[in-house]
């Protein structure tokens, strides 16, 4: 019967028996004949074929609701399946993006791996959308930075906020220019921008000011140096200038016409492929870690 319902599920998502048998790679009679004998073998008549497009009965409604549960069920066996078939895997590639505070998710990948002696981690430090591109290419089981949190391809799960302020070394703007800070005030000043390390980077700057001149820099910590010195101003996260905020280092230039952003930070891995036991344990251990980090990031946007 399982073979059966699957194909009947696959008519009803596909519109019809012939596309069904495209998607499901068997011929047209083939499965005309497993529904027909599904409906035989439950008394009931699931299809209506009168019209142009085969349609559901109102009991082959309700029937295909209740076989949702089934099939699903059927695909995370399938899967489970697949990770237990894997074993232990010989490498993990683990994308940490520029969103994410360094140290602390270093510190924890480094106890996690400290017990998995045959799973070797291959790190990669990518900006802006290189992390969802290596995710989308299968060239990273895991990321840890922003996403489409609508994507269905994508499965995710919490792990903080992430402040972008704007800020600048003390000094670099007039003082006798009106505050709150207008981007047009700072047109004449060289901002500091991330460059994307997609190989088809997004269109457009973050927070790009019109005319105004732009250094591209490779990660957050060169951009926080050359602000610091002087040389431009820009977006930081706030937790990678706490200290220097508080000296007085540098300078928020936050207010109503530059209000920065907010950023999701999310650990994320694909929804549609089978993952290992090792890759499986770190998801699990990362959403067990995921209470500090986000305790941590909070902390640091106070």
């Amino acid at each position: 019967m399982l073979h059966d319902l699957q194909c009947f599920d696959a008519v009803v998502k596909a519109g019809g028996f012939q596309a069904a048998a495209v998607t499901l790679h068997r011929s047209h009679p083939a499965v005309f004949a497993a529904v027909a004998k599904l409906e035989r073998q439950l008394g009931l008549t699931l299809l209506d074929r009168s019209g142009y497009r085969v349609g559901l009965t109102e009991a082959g409604r309700s029937f295909h609701a209740r076989a949702q549960l089934l099939l699903g069920e059927l695909a995370g066996l399938r899967s489970h399946a697949a990770q237990l078939a894997m074993g232990v895997e010989s490498e993990l590639h683990v994308v940490i993006g520029d969103l994410c505070p360094r140290p602390l998710m270093l510190g924890l990948l480094a106890r996690f791996f400290a017990h998995c002696p045959d799973t070797r981690l291959h790190l990669h430090f990518e900006a802006v959308t290189g992390p969802i591109e290596r995710l989308k290419a299968g060239e990273a089981d895991l990321i840890l930075h922003r996403v489409d949190q609508a994507d269905p391809a994508v499965e995710w799960f919490d792990l903080g906020t992430v402040r972008l302020i704007p800020v600048l070394a003390p000094g670099l703007l007039p003082a006798d220019l009106p505050r709150p800070t207008r981007p047009a005030q700072l047109r004449g000043l060289t901002q500091c921008v991330m460059r994307d390390t997609a190989n088809v980077p997004s269109p457009g700057t973050a927070f790009g000011i019109d005319g105004a001149h732009q250094c591209t820099v490779p990660d957050q910590l060169m951009k926080k140096e050359v602000i610091l010195q002087g040389l431009g101003w820009g977006h930081l996260p706030g937790f990678l200038i706490e200290e220097e905020l508080q000296s007085g280092r540098l300078e928020s230039i936050a207010g109503r016409h530059l209000p920065g952003r907010s950023e999701a930070l999310v650990a994320a891995r694909r929804a549609d492929r089978p993952h290992g036991p090792v890759a499986s344990r770190l998801w699990d251990y990362l959403r067990e870690e995921a209470p500090g980090i986000r305790a941590a990031l909070a902390a640091s946007s106070r």
